[in-house]
Parts: C-alpha cells; structure tokens; sequence
C-alpha cells in the first residue's frame, strides 16, 4: 500500500502489497497468486475482493470480528479457505494483521480493517440494501446505523450534495 492509502497495483517501481515483491513499471498485479493485466479499478477492485467468502468475511470484519475464530463461527467456511482469504485481504490492503497473546497462550494473530477496508461498508451497505429491496429474507443481516442508532443507506450523490435517484445516474465508460 502506498504513502497515500492507495494499493499499489504494479503499475509503477515499488512493493506489490499482494506479492511482497518489488516490481518493474511493466509488471502487472498478482490476485490469489495469478498475475492479472492491467485493467479499470473496478476489475482490480472485484479481482480483489469480488468473491463471495471476501464480501462474508468483510461482513463479519464490519461487524467487529478480529480473531480468526470469531470468523470461523460465523460464517461455514473450511479453515484453509479462511486463511487464504484472510491472506489475500491482508496483502490487498484491507485489512491488518496484528499479534495478541492471551496469558499462558502462544501468540496468534488477529484482523483489523485499514481505511481502505472500512471505505468497503459503502459497497456492503449498497450490497445489503440492494438485497433488502430486491431478495428479501428473514434471516438476521447486517444493519448500518449512525452512532446515534439512525439507519442509514448508500445513495447517489452529486457534487452540490443534493441527492440523486439511480433513474437520473448513466454511467459514461471513459477512455
């Protein structure tokens, strides 16, 4: 991750956070070990974190998991799935790893989003509200509330702040 919070995608010299090797101003990113080419920052975004586990874990991670455990309960997941995940999160920038040891325990690590990986409880909340709206279900979800307990949700906004409807947003591809 560079200076700037921004994962570095192996576009320029540097560190590839997901490979922990340097890199050529050629080089592309590696995603889960495969090297992908460049592409918009959607692609990249949804290469790194567009797996359903990812969007799981993110859940839990949002709703204040931190030990490996934690995430194990609450999601059916194979712990070797779990790590790969967790690795993958952690190289891409999204989340920290950080060593606890509870007394008389060895030492083991937990979880901790980074800015990057909070910013993703806008694409979760859009996510979650789209489902609400759309495939509803009576199990428990997850609920995005202000500190005072307001619910809130993921709108278009424009640059004035005036809020917009999807039916009024295009999406011009750039070039």
């Amino acid at each position: 991750m560079s200076e700037d919070g921004k994962v570095n995608t192996g576009s320029r010299s540097g560190t590839d956070p997901r490979r922990g090797a340097a890199t050529s101003p050629d080089a592309h990113p590696t995603v889960r070990g495969k090297e992908v080419p460049p592409s918009c920052s959607l692609t990249q975004t949804l290469d790194l974190v567009g797996e359903r586990w990812m969007f799981l874990i993110m859940r839990q991670a949002l709703a204040g998991a931190r030990r490996f455990s934690e995430f194990k309960a609450g999601m059916r997941i194979a712990s070797d799935v779990l790590t790969a995940r967790l690795n993958v999160l952690v190289d891409g920038g999204v989340m920290l790893r950080r060593s606890y040891r509870e007394p008389g325990q060895r030492t083991r690590e937990d979880y901790h989003l980074t800015d990057a990986g909070r910013e993703l409880a806008l694409v979760l909340g859009a996510l979650q509200q789209w489902g609400d709206r759309h495939m509803p279900s009576d199990l428990p979800a997850l609920r995005f509330r202000t500190e005072a307990g307001l619910r809130v949700s993921v709108q278009f906004v424009d640059d004035d702040g005036a809020v917009i409807t999807a039916d009024d947003v295009r999406a011009d591809h750039v070039v």
